[in-house]
């Protein structure tokens, strides 16, 4: 016999609200293409997602959430320009 109190607090299903939606996408990644602010040689994750926000793109977004985001569009990238080796074979 389960106990419903103990059973719900192992399986618990948290929901969150996706910050990271196309349009937010797109802007970081237009932002990606821009020049660095002054005083810095390159982007950092932490610059994004300050200027995220600075820019009213999210209300707060943490690193993390951009260096996905970011890893994601790479991964893309990459498959675009090697092509589909599983079509290869």
């Amino acid at each position: 016999m389960r106990v419903k109190g103990l059973d719900n607090m192992f399986h618990t299903q948290r929901e969150y609200e996706r910050k990271a939606n196309g349009d937010f996408e797109a802007h970081l990644i237009a932002l990606c293409c821009s020049e660095p602010p002054k005083g810095f040689a390159k982007w950092s994750l932490r610059l994004f997602a300050d200027k995220v926000v600075e820019l009213k793109y999210a209300e707060s977004i943490s690193y993390e959430t951009v260096r996905r985001v970011l890893k994601k569009r790479l991964k893309t990238l990459e498959g675009k320009r090697a092509g589909n080796p599983a079509k290869a074979r």
